[in-house]
């Protein structure tokens, strides 16, 4: 009889236990928004980090999957636009009578995977650091620019003319698979809301990026990456069992 009634105990404690688990560790949604800012990296720039003098500004739209106190994924939704323009420059001189440039708008949809090194996906207040990668399908519309060259100042040997005219040639990227990497910070407010703020580089594949190749620097492929913030909301219920505290 008392087997019986410890084995009951042990059966109804372990049905607890499991049962404050699973609602502790419930899957749960977050959806949020917030601002960035677009900067190009390519040939119409000589810093090595990116044309900042023309960022642009973008906005994006997120949710997420949270699977465990690690790991989460996302699908991020972004609008912005891209700018390079070579007058914007003075050194090296040669490029403010070249006078390249590009613009076009972004669009991206993107499917990530989230890692939070610290294991703090279910805290409700505290700093969090992330490392996030994943894919992006990406449309552009460029619109180069070459109306500004001008042809006294390289002379009659120059071949800039004949190189513009090979990337006229050339069909540009529209829709695209870009690869993309960044790192964030998060701050859980509470329970519910958090704010962040991230770097994501993307590595879209190509040289036309800036609708010249040939003309500029055809050695080296066009890259983009945006800073960001904005603020998260989590989704579903409240655990309503909580752990019982066992005394000693």
């Amino acid at each position: 009889m008392f087997k019986k009634k410890v084995s009951c105990l042990f059966l109804l404690f372990m049905i607890a236990a499991f049962s404050c688990v699973s609602q502790s560790n419930s899957s749960k949604f977050e959806a949020g928004a917030g601002f960035a800012a677009f900067v190009y990296q390519g040939d119409l720039t000589p810093d090595r980090f990116g044309s900042f003098v023309t960022t642009r500004p973008g906005v994006y739209l997120t949710a997420a999957k949270i699977l465990g106190p690690a790991f989460m994924i996302r699908v991020n939704i972004s609008f912005g636009s891209l700018r390079g323009d070579e007058t914007k420059y003075d050194n090296p001189e040669y490029r403010k009578f070249r006078a390249l440039k590009f613009r076009t708008p972004v669009a991206e949809l993107s499917p990530q995977l989230v890692w939070h090194p610290l294991i703090k996906n279910n805290s409700t207040i505290g700093i969090s650091p992330y490392l996030f990668g994943g894919a992006a399908l990406a449309w552009f519309n460029v619109n180069r620019d070459y109306s500004g060259f001008d042809a006294d100042y390289f002379g009659d040997a120059t071949d800039i003319p004949e190189r513009i005219q090979q990337d006229e040639e050339q069909r540009l990227p529209a829709f695209r698979i870009v690869m993309l990497a960044g790192a964030g910070m998060r701050y859980n407010l509470s329970e519910r809301l958090a704010v962040h703020a991230e770097l994501t580089y993307r590595f879209p594949f190509t040289d036309y990026l800036d609708g010249f190749s040939k003309a500029a620097n055809p050695g080296q492929k066009d890259h983009y990456h945006s800073v960001s913030a904005g603020a998260v909301y989590r989704t579903g219920k409240k655990s309503s069992v909580a752990c019982p505290v066992i005394k000693y």
